[in-house]
């Protein structure tokens, strides 16, 4: 896991400024923002990609879903966008499954 840079975070090797955590999941603001609000969710269980999202238990899955939406409402998100990058081609840059929320236009 450490492998990454999110895994760096998620062992706080590295710093990052983040939003809100639990004992599963680490929301973060992107350091490049595409939006006026960029945060990035990383599921501190590590998988490269969302290829492979049914190594999760359902309930686990069905958890970081709502740990996405819960982070959005934290940051006051009533409209946004979720996206998650599969693979190079897709933008996919980091290879520790993670999922953007944009929001924040006026």
């Amino acid at each position: 896991m450490e492998d990454t840079i999110f895994g760096k975070i998620i062992a706080r090797k590295i710093p990052a400024k983040i939003a809100y955590e639990d004992e599963q999941y680490i929301a973060i603001h992107d350091v490049n923002p595409q939006a006026p609000v960029h945060l990035l969710v990383l599921p501190e269980r590590h998988i490269d990609s969302f290829r492979e999202i049914g190594e999760f238990p359902a309930e686990e899955a069905k958890r970081m879903l709502e740990f996405v939406a819960d982070v959005a409402a934290r940051e006051g998100l009533t409209d946004y966008r979720v996206a998650v990058n599969v693979g190079p081609s897709a933008g996919q840059t980091v290879f520790h499954l993670h999922w953007h929320i944009k929001g924040g236009w006026v």
